[in-house]
C-alpha cells in the first residue's frame, strides 16, 4: 500500500537528487519502461514536476524502433535496466546517435553490470548512474550522485532516508573498513523513510515479516563502507550455498558478461549431491562458437573455485519480466532448454 504521501515524498527526494543538473522546463526524458512499474512511474512523475517533456517508448523490445525514436530527440535523461542498455549497445545504428545533449542515464531495477556500464561509457561518452529501490519504498531509497560513473555501489541514502545493514537477529552491522572478512559485515539492507509503504494490502502476516521496529526489511543483501556508501550483493532468496559458502549470482553474472561472446547470462543454484547446491550459468551467445569450456575457463581466471559454474547451459533467449529483468526463478525451475 503506497499512499499519496509515499509517492509525493519520493518525488521530492528525486527532485533534490537531480536539482544540480536540471533546469526546469528544458529536459527531454526518455521513458522506455512500462508506467505500471513503480520505477518508471515515479521517475516520470518527477520529471513532469520539473516541466520535462516525457517521451514514452511503448515497445522498447523493438530496438530498431527505439533507436529511431532516440534519434528524433535531443534527449537529456533516460531511465532503464541493464538488459535494456545491453540491448541498445548491440542494436544497429545506436553507436551513430548524437549523445551530446545527454545529462544523465539512470540504471535500476536490477544490478548494472560492469561490462555493460563500461561499454556504454565508450559508445555514448556518458555514464550510467546506478540507484537502488523497491516497490515497497515508492521505489528509490539509495543512489549515486547524479552523473557519477559506474563504481559497483548503489551510492548513498536519498534525502530523509535511513539505511542500515542488519544480521540474522536484526542487530546493526558496522561499516566495512577494508579489513577483515567482508562476509562478517554483510547482511540485510533495511530502510526507514517517508517513502516506505504502509504495508501489504489485506495481508498483515506478510507485512509483519518485512516491517520491524519501523524498518523495512528489503530482502536484499549488502554492506556499507566507512564513507556511508552502500553496495548490494544480491537478493537474499537468490543466494547460492555451495558447501555452506555463500555465492551471489550478481558477482558470477558480472564476470561471465565480460566474455566478448556473451550477449546475456543468468546464474542460479541447482541441487548437488556433494555440495548441496552448485552454480549454474545460462548463457545467450553473441558468438555462435562460444562453448562451455571457454565460459568455465574464463570464470576460473576471475573467481574463487567454489564460485565457478559447474553447469553451463546455452539458450536462444532469457525469460524476462515486463521491464526486462531476467527471471532467475524461471531459469531455476524450468527444465533445461
Amino acid at each position: 500500500m503506497l499512499t499519496h504521501r509515499n509517492v509525493l515524498a519520493n518525488m521530492e527526494q528525486t527532485g533534490a537528487w537531480v536539482s544540480l543538473i536540471f533546469e526546469e522546463g528544458t529536459q527531454v526524458a526518455m521513458a522506455p519502461l512500462p508506467l505500471y512499474h513503480i520505477f518508471c512511474l515515479t521517475a516520470t512523475l518527477s520529471f513532469m514536476k520539473w516541466g520535462s517533456l516525457n517521451v514514452l517508448i511503448t515497445n522498447p523490445r523493438d530496438l530498431a524502433g527505439f533507436v529511431k525514436e532516440l534519434g528524433r530527440w535531443r534527449w537529456t535523461i533516460m531511465t532503464g535496466v541493464n538488459t535494456l542498455f545491453n540491448g541498445l549497445l548491440h542494436a544497429p545504428g545506436f553507436d551513430r546517435l548524437d549523445f551530446s545533449s545527454v545529462k544523465a542515464v539512470i540504471g535500476g531495477g536490477a544490478a548494472v553490470q560492469k561490462a555493460v556500464a563500461e561499454r556504454w561509457q565508450q559508445v555514448t561518452g556518458c555514464s550510467i548512474t546506478e540507484g537502488y529501490g523497491l516497490t515497497e519504498a515508492s521505489p528509490v531509497v539509495c543512489a549515486n550522485p547524479i552523473g557519477t560513473p559506474w563504481n559497483g555501489t548503489i551510492g548513498i541514502p536519498y534525502p530523509s532516508t535511513e539505511l542500515t545493514i542488519r544480521d540474522a537477529v536484526f542487530a546493526e552491522l558496522p561499516p566495512w573498513t577494508g579489513e577483515g572478512d567482508l562476509e562478517n559485515y554483510t547482511g540485510e539492507i533495511c530502510v526507514r523513510g517517508p517513502q516506505v509503504m504502509k504495508g501489504y494490502w489485506n495481508n498483515p502476516a506478510e507485512t509483519a515479516k518485512v516491517m520491524q521496529d519501523g524498518w523495512l526489511r528489503t530482502g536484499d543483501i549488502g554492506h556499507t563502507d566507512a564513507r556511508g556508501w552502500f553496495t548490494i550483493t544480491d537478493r537474499k532468496k537468490d543466494m547460492i550455498l555451495v558447501s555452506g559458502l555463500n555465492v551471489y549470482p550478481n558477482e558470477v553474472e558480472s564476470v561471465v558478461a565480460m566474455l566478448p561472446g556473451v550477449l546475456e547470462c543468468g546464474v542460479v543454484g541447482v541441487p548437488d549431491a556433494k555440495t548441496g547446491e552448485a552454480v549454474k550459468v545460462v548463457v545467450v551467445r553473441r558468438a555462435p562458437g562460444l562453448d562451455a569450456e571457454t565460459v568455465i575457463a574464463h570464470c576460473k581466471a576471475h573467481l574463487t573455485g567454489y564460485k565457478v559454474p559447474r553447469h553451463v547451459e546455452f539458450r536462444d533467449a532469457m525469460p524476462k519480466s515486463p521491464i526486462g529483468k531476467i527471471l532467475r526463478r524461471e531459469l531455476r525451475d524450468a527444465p533445461p532448454a
